[in-house]
């Protein structure tokens, strides 16, 4: 009997390809309470409003904290029934150290702080913001986050040459600047990390205003790093929307799934097109 429950559990929350209602309703109660827990992190920081309703907010914590809590431990139990986390402990193991889960246990873990650390009153409000973990976890029912997740994935050298090549191209500006503009404004350039924040302002077309260059030299080159940042920062987006198109083309091209009929139990092949 605790296997089919175990069973069951795994196809509820882990396999849930089948798409029954139970998952979906599940799934969808789980996002829903994902957004309202980041509508309260939102509104908890409006004072007038916690001091109001704060007996609200505390239950609703304790009541989201259970479900999240139990939805954790209940993946862990389900864990070694994935080929990839065999083992009834070094499997879970392995399964607690992924992405996902260390994303589920952060969003539950500043909760359980002030019950085994002493903890000062005024920052355990504060730890309340960390509550945003569980947005990430809406990746698990959200199909386009997946989709992200997987371009990401496919397309990570590329980023990764993109990200690489901006970080150099920072670095030649921001020197290069500090060289030109240290004498002429020593205030507004007095060391590298200075020169590069303007480079970061730059190169990312958002021009605080802040620092600036004054020097002929110096104007020049720094039109030419605001041209070039327009460029290179344009190259990751361009990466993500090609990524973006062949997971499309790739979904599309993928066979359907046969269904059963519900009296034999037969496989069912999808019909032609129309």
């Amino acid at each position: 009997m605790l296997d089919n429950a175990k069973q069951r559990v795994y196809d509820i929350l882990v396999d849930t390809d089948d798409n029954e209602l139970i998952d979906r309703v599940i799934a969808f109660g789980l996002v829903l309470l994902i957004v309202a827990n980041v509508a309260a992190v939102v509104l908890e920081t409006v004072d007038s409003v916690y001091q109001q309703y704060e007996a609200f907010f505390t239950y609703f914590e304790a009541f989201s904290l259970a479900v999240f809590s139990i939805e954790y431990l209940l993946r862990l139990w389900v864990a070694p029934m994935d080929p990839r986390y065999k083992g009834r402990f070094r499997g879970r193991l392995r399964y607690a150290l992924t992405p996902m889960a260390i994303i589920d246990f952060l969003a539950i873990a500043p909760a359980f702080i002030p019950l085994f650390f002493a903890v000062d009153l005024r920052i355990i409000r504060a730890l309340r913001i960390f509550r945003l973990f569980r947005l990430l976890k809406m990746s698990r029912y959200v199909e386009s986050l997946n989709s992200l997740d997987d371009v990401v994935r496919a397309k990570k050298e590329e980023l990764l040459v993109t990200t690489v090549m901006l970080l150099i191209l920072l670095l030649f500006s921001g020197s290069l600047m500090y060289l030109v503009e240290n004498e002429a404004q020593p205030d507004k350039f007095p060391d590298m990390p200075s020169a590069l924040w303007w480079g970061l302002a730059t190169l990312t077309t958002v021009g605080y205003g802040d620092v600036f260059p004054i020097t002929s030299v110096g104007k020049v080159l720094g039109g030419m790093i605001a041209f070039l940042g327009i460029g290179m920062f344009a190259l990751p987006t361009g990466i993500l929307a090609s990524g973006f198109a062949e997971a499309i083309q790739k979904k599309k091209r993928e066979p359907q799934r046969s269904a059963e009929c519900p009296h034999c139990g037969r496989e069912i092949s999808p019909g032609p097109k129309t």
